[in-house]
Protein backbone atom coordinates (compact mmCIF):
# COMPACT_ATOMS: atom_id res chain seq x y z
CA UNK A 1 0.00 0.00 0.00
CA UNK A 2 1.23 3.70 -0.12
CA UNK A 3 1.26 5.45 2.69
CA UNK A 4 0.23 9.65 2.61
CA UNK A 5 -0.62 10.12 5.90
CA UNK A 6 1.74 9.68 8.89
CA UNK A 7 0.54 9.89 12.76
CA UNK A 8 3.42 10.25 15.63
CA UNK A 9 2.09 9.44 19.04
CA UNK A 10 4.53 11.51 21.58
CA UNK A 11 6.09 14.81 20.33
CA UNK A 12 9.54 15.18 22.22
CA UNK A 13 12.87 14.60 21.16
CA UNK A 14 12.11 11.34 18.80
CA UNK A 15 8.44 12.31 18.14
CA UNK A 16 9.61 16.08 16.95
CA UNK A 17 12.61 14.69 14.55
CA UNK A 18 9.93 12.05 13.19
CA UNK A 19 8.01 14.49 12.38
CA UNK A 20 10.88 17.01 10.86
CA UNK A 21 11.74 14.30 8.13
CA UNK A 22 8.71 12.69 7.14
CA UNK A 23 7.23 16.21 6.76
CA UNK A 24 10.15 17.15 4.78
CA UNK A 25 9.74 14.20 2.54
CA UNK A 26 5.82 15.37 1.52
CA UNK A 27 3.84 13.20 3.88
CA UNK A 28 0.96 14.82 5.83
CA UNK A 29 2.08 14.24 9.35
CA UNK A 30 -0.25 14.08 12.23
CA UNK A 31 1.47 15.01 15.66
CA UNK A 32 0.15 13.48 19.11
CA UNK A 33 1.07 14.69 22.90
CA UNK A 34 -0.68 14.40 25.89
CA UNK A 35 0.74 17.86 26.86
CA UNK A 36 -0.33 21.10 24.63
CA UNK A 37 2.73 22.91 26.00
CA UNK A 38 4.95 19.56 24.75
CA UNK A 39 3.51 20.32 21.04
CA UNK A 40 3.78 24.12 20.67
CA UNK A 41 8.03 23.37 21.74
CA UNK A 42 7.33 20.71 19.57
CA UNK A 43 6.62 23.03 16.65
CA UNK A 44 9.56 26.01 17.63
CA UNK A 45 12.13 22.41 17.94
CA UNK A 46 11.04 21.46 14.28
CA UNK A 47 11.25 25.06 12.89
CA UNK A 48 14.67 25.39 14.70
CA UNK A 49 16.25 22.48 12.95
CA UNK A 50 14.46 23.49 9.72
CA UNK A 51 16.02 26.66 10.04
CA UNK A 52 19.99 25.35 10.35
CA UNK A 53 19.33 23.45 7.56
CA UNK A 54 18.54 25.90 5.65
CA UNK A 55 21.58 27.84 6.62
CA UNK A 56 23.86 25.55 5.71
CA UNK A 57 21.98 24.76 2.13
CA UNK A 58 20.63 21.54 2.59
CA UNK A 59 16.97 22.39 2.46
CA UNK A 60 15.70 25.45 0.40
CA UNK A 61 13.32 28.48 2.55
CA UNK A 62 10.37 26.81 0.22
CA UNK A 63 10.90 23.48 1.10
CA UNK A 64 10.88 24.70 4.74
CA UNK A 65 7.51 26.45 4.67
CA UNK A 66 5.93 23.66 3.02
CA UNK A 67 6.99 20.78 5.29
CA UNK A 68 5.95 23.50 8.26
CA UNK A 69 2.21 23.63 6.85
CA UNK A 70 2.51 19.76 6.28
CA UNK A 71 2.92 19.03 10.23
CA UNK A 72 -0.66 19.43 12.34
CA UNK A 73 -0.97 18.76 16.09
CA UNK A 74 -3.54 16.94 18.42
CA UNK A 75 -4.60 16.11 21.98
CA UNK A 76 -6.86 13.32 20.88
CA UNK A 77 -4.84 9.85 20.14
CA UNK A 78 -8.50 9.36 18.18
CA UNK A 79 -7.99 11.51 15.48
CA UNK A 80 -4.58 9.64 14.66
CA UNK A 81 -6.36 6.97 14.20
CA UNK A 82 -7.79 6.63 10.55
CA UNK A 83 -4.44 7.60 9.02
CA UNK A 84 -2.69 5.32 6.78
CA UNK A 85 0.96 5.09 9.30
CA UNK A 86 0.94 5.33 13.09
CA UNK A 87 4.50 5.54 14.94
CA UNK A 88 4.51 4.95 18.61
CA UNK A 89 7.19 7.62 19.76
CA UNK A 90 6.72 7.43 23.58
CA UNK A 91 8.40 6.77 26.79
CA UNK A 92 10.38 3.74 26.89
CA UNK A 93 7.93 1.76 29.04
CA UNK A 94 5.95 -1.39 27.86
CA UNK A 95 2.91 -0.48 30.15
CA UNK A 96 2.93 3.23 28.49
CA UNK A 97 3.56 1.81 24.91
CA UNK A 98 0.81 -0.96 25.15
CA UNK A 99 -1.45 2.04 26.73
CA UNK A 100 -1.34 3.80 23.36
CA UNK A 101 -1.64 0.69 21.01
CA UNK A 102 -4.93 0.03 23.20
CA UNK A 103 -6.42 3.38 23.00
CA UNK A 104 -5.72 3.58 19.39
CA UNK A 105 -7.82 0.09 18.47
CA UNK A 106 -11.21 1.42 18.20
CA UNK A 107 -10.43 4.04 15.92
CA UNK A 108 -8.42 2.25 13.15
CA UNK A 109 -8.76 1.37 9.72
CA UNK A 110 -8.56 -1.94 8.47
CA UNK A 111 -5.06 -0.82 5.79
CA UNK A 112 -3.25 1.18 9.03
CA UNK A 113 -0.02 -0.29 10.05
CA UNK A 114 1.34 0.18 13.07
CA UNK A 115 4.77 1.09 14.31
CA UNK A 116 6.86 1.28 17.65
CA UNK A 117 10.23 3.64 17.70
CA UNK A 118 10.96 1.26 20.96
CA UNK A 119 14.73 1.29 21.21
CA UNK A 120 14.42 -2.30 23.12
CA UNK A 121 11.20 -3.80 23.61
CA UNK A 122 10.04 -6.43 22.02
CA UNK A 123 8.24 -6.03 19.00
CA UNK A 124 6.29 -9.30 18.69
CA UNK A 125 4.97 -8.47 22.25
CA UNK A 126 3.96 -5.62 21.75
CA UNK A 127 1.86 -6.65 18.08
CA UNK A 128 0.36 -9.64 19.62
CA UNK A 129 -1.98 -6.82 22.03
CA UNK A 130 -3.13 -5.57 19.04
CA UNK A 131 -5.94 -6.33 16.35
CA UNK A 132 -3.36 -6.52 13.72
CA UNK A 133 0.04 -8.63 14.43
CA UNK A 134 0.62 -8.80 10.59
CA UNK A 135 0.86 -4.88 9.75
CA UNK A 136 2.82 -4.25 13.42
CA UNK A 137 6.80 -3.50 12.98
CA UNK A 138 9.48 -1.84 14.69
CA UNK A 139 11.03 1.59 13.19
CA UNK A 140 13.51 2.44 15.17
CA UNK A 141 15.05 5.75 14.14
CA UNK A 142 18.24 6.84 15.37
CA UNK A 143 19.24 9.98 17.87
CA UNK A 144 19.01 13.06 16.36
CA UNK A 145 16.48 12.44 13.81
CA UNK A 146 17.38 14.69 11.06
CA UNK A 147 20.91 13.83 11.21
CA UNK A 148 21.59 10.50 11.59
CA UNK A 149 20.81 7.85 8.08
CA UNK A 150 19.84 4.65 9.92
CA UNK A 151 16.50 3.14 10.97
CA UNK A 152 16.09 0.02 12.12
CA UNK A 153 13.76 -1.96 10.49
CA UNK A 154 12.37 -4.96 12.92
CA UNK A 155 10.20 -7.81 11.87
CA UNK A 156 7.90 -9.32 14.64
CA UNK A 157 7.00 -13.01 13.70
CA UNK A 158 3.50 -12.37 12.70
CA UNK A 159 4.77 -9.52 10.12
CA UNK A 160 3.69 -9.72 6.69
CA UNK A 161 5.86 -9.32 3.19
CA UNK A 162 2.93 -6.30 2.25
CA UNK A 163 3.67 -4.33 5.71
CA UNK A 164 7.68 -4.83 5.70
CA UNK A 165 8.40 -3.98 1.66
CA UNK A 166 5.59 -0.65 2.32
CA UNK A 167 7.97 0.13 5.80
CA UNK A 168 11.24 -0.10 3.48
CA UNK A 169 9.79 2.05 0.59
CA UNK A 170 9.09 4.26 3.39
CA UNK A 171 12.84 4.57 5.31
CA UNK A 172 13.91 4.81 1.45
CA UNK A 173 11.40 7.77 0.71
CA UNK A 174 12.82 9.48 3.83
CA UNK A 175 16.72 9.39 2.19
CA UNK A 176 17.40 7.07 5.37
CA UNK A 177 19.21 3.87 5.35
CA UNK A 178 17.03 0.52 6.15
CA UNK A 179 18.87 -1.70 8.70
CA UNK A 180 17.22 -5.32 8.99
CA UNK A 181 17.20 -6.50 12.71
CA UNK A 182 15.70 -9.76 14.06
CA UNK A 183 12.76 -9.27 17.11
CA UNK A 184 15.62 -9.81 19.96
CA UNK A 185 16.13 -7.42 22.72
CA UNK A 186 17.83 -4.11 21.80
CA UNK A 187 17.49 -4.86 17.82
CA UNK A 188 21.36 -4.42 16.53
CA UNK A 189 22.69 -0.78 17.26
CA UNK A 190 21.87 -0.73 21.00
CA UNK A 191 22.38 -4.37 21.79
CA UNK A 192 26.23 -3.19 20.44
CA UNK A 193 25.98 0.25 22.10
CA UNK A 194 24.34 0.37 25.28
CA UNK A 195 26.76 -2.38 26.86
CA UNK A 196 29.67 -0.38 25.98
CA UNK A 197 28.09 2.43 27.43
CA UNK A 198 27.54 0.54 30.94
CA UNK A 199 31.34 -0.79 30.49
CA UNK A 200 32.26 3.02 30.85
CA UNK A 201 30.12 3.43 33.57
CA UNK A 202 31.53 0.45 35.52
CA UNK A 203 35.13 1.38 34.52
CA UNK A 204 33.93 5.03 36.12
CA UNK A 205 32.32 3.21 38.78
CA UNK A 206 35.63 1.07 39.63
CA UNK A 207 37.94 4.04 39.84
CA UNK A 208 40.05 3.06 36.14
CA UNK A 209 39.44 6.42 35.37
CA UNK A 210 37.74 9.90 35.55
CA UNK A 211 34.71 10.81 33.65
CA UNK A 212 37.15 13.04 31.37
CA UNK A 213 39.81 10.64 31.04
CA UNK A 214 37.48 7.90 29.95
CA UNK A 215 35.58 9.99 27.46
CA UNK A 216 39.14 11.50 26.39
CA UNK A 217 39.86 7.66 25.71
CA UNK A 218 37.16 6.71 23.95
CA UNK A 219 37.48 10.30 21.48
CA UNK A 220 41.35 9.98 20.73
CA UNK A 221 42.29 5.76 21.35
CA UNK A 222 39.19 4.80 19.52
CA UNK A 223 38.23 7.59 17.15
CA UNK A 224 34.75 7.74 18.29
CA UNK A 225 32.85 10.99 18.03
CA UNK A 226 31.95 11.40 21.09
CA UNK A 227 32.94 9.74 24.40
CA UNK A 228 30.47 7.10 25.82
CA UNK A 229 30.13 8.94 29.28
CA UNK A 230 28.96 12.40 27.30
CA UNK A 231 26.97 10.32 24.57
CA UNK A 232 24.89 8.44 27.80
CA UNK A 233 24.17 12.37 29.11
CA UNK A 234 22.75 12.94 25.27
CA UNK A 235 20.76 9.75 25.23
CA UNK A 236 19.33 10.21 28.51
CA UNK A 237 20.59 7.54 31.32
CA UNK A 238 17.05 6.68 32.38
CA UNK A 239 16.26 5.14 28.64
CA UNK A 240 19.92 3.87 28.87
CA UNK A 241 19.34 2.00 32.02
CA UNK A 242 15.70 0.66 30.70
CA UNK A 243 17.53 -0.83 27.25
CA UNK A 244 20.40 -2.03 29.81
CA UNK A 245 17.29 -3.96 32.17
CA UNK A 246 15.76 -5.13 29.22
CA UNK A 247 19.03 -6.63 27.65
CA UNK A 248 19.48 -8.40 31.68
CA UNK A 249 15.62 -9.63 31.59
CA UNK A 250 15.65 -11.05 27.92
CA UNK A 251 18.85 -12.73 27.82
CA UNK A 252 19.60 -13.66 31.45
CA UNK A 253 23.29 -13.13 31.02
CA UNK A 254 24.91 -11.02 33.93
CA UNK A 255 27.18 -9.56 31.35
CA UNK A 256 23.97 -6.87 30.81
CA UNK A 257 23.62 -6.31 34.46
CA UNK A 258 23.30 -2.35 35.03
CA UNK A 259 26.08 -0.59 36.60
CA UNK A 260 24.82 0.15 40.35
CA UNK A 261 26.55 3.60 39.38
CA UNK A 262 24.09 4.34 36.47
CA UNK A 263 20.89 3.27 38.94
CA UNK A 264 22.24 5.80 41.23
CA UNK A 265 22.16 8.56 38.65
CA UNK A 266 18.80 7.64 37.66
CA UNK A 267 17.69 6.98 40.80
CA UNK A 268 18.91 10.83 41.56
CA UNK A 269 17.05 12.35 38.70
CA UNK A 270 20.67 13.27 37.21
CA UNK A 271 19.16 12.17 33.64
CA UNK A 272 22.10 13.88 31.56
CA UNK A 273 21.16 16.95 29.12
CA UNK A 274 17.47 16.71 29.66
CA UNK A 275 17.50 17.58 33.52
CA UNK A 276 20.85 19.59 33.00
CA UNK A 277 22.65 16.98 35.15
CA UNK A 278 24.32 13.51 34.45
CA UNK A 279 27.94 12.35 34.40
CA UNK A 280 28.28 16.24 33.65
CA UNK A 281 26.62 19.26 34.82
CA UNK A 282 25.02 21.71 32.21
CA UNK A 283 24.16 24.23 34.25
CA UNK A 284 27.16 27.05 33.77
CA UNK A 285 28.69 27.87 30.21
CA UNK A 286 30.58 24.75 29.93
CA UNK A 287 29.87 21.01 30.54
CA UNK A 288 31.70 19.95 33.74
CA UNK A 289 32.32 16.47 35.20
CA UNK A 290 30.32 14.97 38.00
CA UNK A 291 33.07 12.58 38.75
Amino acid sequence: MEVRTVGIVGAGQMGNGIAHVFALAGYDVLLNDISEDGLKQALVTIGRNLDRQVSRGKVTAELRAEAMARIRTTMKLSEIGPLDLIIEAATERETVKQAIFDDLAPHLKPHTILTSNTSSISITRLASRTDRPEKFMGLHFMNPVPVMQLVELIRGIATDQATWDTMHAVVARLGKTAASAEDFPAFIVNRILIPMINEAVYTLYEGVGNVKSIDQALKLGANHPMGPLELADFIGLDTCLAIMNVLYDGLADSKYRPCPLLTKYVEAGWLGRKTQRGFYDYRGEVPVPTR
